[in-house]
C-alpha cells in the first residue's frame, strides 16, 4: 500500500473559496517545488521532514477525527499535493464516505478521483493545461495590483463551469481587499474569497 508524507491533519472549517464555512478534514501533504515567497506553510516544502503514513492509515485518521456518518469534505492540500500520485488516497477517502477536495497550484500532473479541484496558480511554476481544464474553482491570490490581469489570463483558460475567486494575500489583506471589491463590482464574473478561518482563529 502506498505511503505519503503527512505534515499535519486536522478537523476544522474550510475558510476559503466555494466551500467556505463547511466542516472539513484537512490533510496537508509534505513536499513542494513551487516555493511561493509569501507561503505561510514553508515547513511543508521538504517532504522528507514529515512522517509517512499509508493511505489506509490516512483514511482511518480522517474517519476517526470527524463525526461518524457525517457528510464531511476531505481537503487534500500541501505543500503541492500533486507531487504525489493520489489515485489510491482518493479511493480510500471515498470508501470512508468523504467528498474529495484538493487545493493545488496545478504545476504537476493530475492524479486522483476528485469531487472538487481548487486551482490556485502561482507565478513561480505555471499550472499544467490538464489541471486548468479539470478545475472546478479558480482561486487567485492577489499580492500586487498586477495579479488581477494575471488572474484574467487563467479565467480565459478554465472551463465555462469553473467558479472564479480573487483572494487577498493575508499579509496585504488591508490594502488588497478594497481593490478586489472594486474589481469584482466592475467584473461580476469574479467572486471574493477571504481567509475566514484566520479571522475566526481556527486552523
Amino acid at each position: 500500500m502506498q505511503s505519503l508524507p503527512v505534515m499535519e491533519h486536522f478537523y476544522t472549517i474550510q475558510g476559503e473559496g466555494f466551500h467556505q464555512g463547511k466542516a472539513a478534514y484537512f490533510i496537508r501533504l509534505g513536499g513542494c517545488d513551487v516555493g511561493c515567497v509569501w507561503c505561510d506553510v514553508k515547513e511543508s516544502w521538504n517532504a522528507a521532514a514529515h512522517p509517512q503514513f499509508t493511505t489506509e492509515a490516512i483514511g482511518e485518521m480522517a474517519a476517526k477525527g470527524s463525526p461518524p456518518g457525517a457528510q464531511v469534505i476531505a481537503v487534500v492540500t500541501g505543500g503541492e499535493p500533486l507531487l504525489h500520485h493520489l489515485d489510491e488516497l482518493t479511493a480510500v477517502l471515498h470508501e470512508k464516505g468523504f467528498q474529495t477536495n484538493m487545493e493545488t497550484s496545478g504545476s504537476s500532473p493530475l492524479s486522483g478521483n476528485w469531487d472538487w479541484i481548487c486551482l490556485s496558480p502561482k507565478k513561480f511554476k505555471a499550472p499544467l493545461p490538464e489541471v486548468i481544464q479539470a478545475a472546478h474553482e479558480l482561486k487567485v491570490v492577489v499580492f500586487h495590483k498586477s495579479d488581477l490581469e494575471w488572474a484574467e489570463s487563467f479565467a480565459s483558460q478554465v472551463s465555462d463551469q469553473c467558479l472564479l475567486y480573487l483572494q487577498p494575500e493575508w499579509s496585504k489583506a488591508e490594502q488588497m481587499t478594497a481593490m478586489i471589491v472594486d474589481y469584482v463590482k466592475a467584473n461580476p464574473k469574479w467572486r471574493i474569497s477571504l481567509q475566514v478561518h484566520k479571522y475566526i482563529n481556527v486552523p
